[in-house]
């Protein structure tokens, strides 16, 4: 099988060196004809993925995190590539929805196994995007966050709260599905799939290859309920907040009285006053796990717990 793996040189320590000989060493004996790019520049990622499309690629791998992920995945709508994901960024949206080790061995297995699942994606005016898209407070602080030299769960965490400080809400009209509702909230997301990243559920009941979006408005709130927002979104449990107001529709239509930043995935992009989102069924094909226990859940779960905090402790204890 021809792969094209292409890498964010940014994403991971030592991705330079240790991640390509590692893959590299994978390809070899899964008997792959492999070719390694790395990316340049935003955007290189979808033109290397296009380029490897026309050459013959019957997979395409992803290594990185989710602005990465997103470029080549749009260049493999709608095409026989299927994708391959080996998560090297700080959310890993899509990677943690569909179950895909953060481990690159690991990682690398449910590629070789060959388990494909199509999956949907969402258009957002001329943008395409794969996780989520959102408007309001947590496009604000994407902006924020993509600016950082730092990234990292504790750099968003700090924009998280200043943000919050300044931010003020705005009025939205939102048509869906041909019903119109005017909301004033924090903020507006739509989920193809549940998570923003990091097992944060802003969609919970998103189902990826439904067809449907999940949109999630949230209401102005005081700073009394952020601890109980916080468990929630972190626990599946952010649609029962009083707070949350949630809908599924095919198509949406966001109008804002001036344009303002959105986020698709994670990466910040300045839009127009009216954002048209509509869902693209079964456009994507990616090596997905074929069955994901609720142990093994777990168990990943608690793992990245305890690297969070080994990473960490010499910053914790010092």
């Amino acid at each position: 099988m021809k792969v094209q793996a292409i890498i964010n040189p940014i994403s991971g320590v030592g991705s330079k060196r240790k991640i390509p000989k590692m893959i590299e060493q994978l390809c070899k004996e899964a008997g792959y004809d492999l070719n390694i790019r790395f990316t340049e520049y935003p955007g290189h990622a979808n033109t290397v993925a296009r380029e490897a499309i026309k050459e013959g690629a019957k997979c395409v791998i992803a290594v990185g995190g989710d602005g990465t992920v997103n470029e080549i995945a749009r260049a493999l709508v709608h095409t026989d590539a299927v994708l391959g994901i080996i998560p090297k960024g700080s959310g890993n949206g899509l990677a943690r929805e569909l179950h895909i080790p953060m481990d690159v061995r690991r990682a690398f297995e449910v590629i070789k196994r060959g388990h494909e699942l199509s999956i949907d994606c969402c258009r957002a005016n001329e943008h395409v995007f794969f996780c989520t898209c959102g408007v309001g407070f947590d496009a604000a602080v994407s902006q924020k966050f993509a600016g950082e030299k730092r990234r990292g769960s504790l750099t968003y965490i700090k924009n998280t709260v200043e943000e919050y400080l300044s931010y003020q809400p705005e009025v939205y009209d939102l048509l869906a599905d041909g019903e119109t509702i005017q909301e004033k909230a924090f903020l507006v997301a739509c989920g193809n799939a549940s998570q923003y990243g990091n097992n944060a559920y802003i969609a919970p009941h998103a189902n990826i290859q439904d067809g449907k979006m999940d949109i999630t408005i949230l209401s102005p709130f005081l700073p009394k309920d952020i601890p109980q927002l916080a468990i929630q979104l972190f626990t599946k449990q952010i649609d029962k907040n009083s707070k949350i107001k949630t809908m599924k529709a095919t198509t949406l239509s966001i109008i804002r009285q001036k344009p303002g930043w959105m986020h698709l995935d994670g990466e910040p992009i300045m839009a127009d006053a009216r954002i048209d989102l509509a869902v693209i069924p079964h456009a994507l094909r990616v090596f997905t796990p074929e069955v994901v226990s609720f142990r093994k859940e777990v168990q990943a779960i608690f793992g990245e717990v305890s690297r969070f905090f080994d990473q960490r402790r010499p910053y914790i204890f010092r």
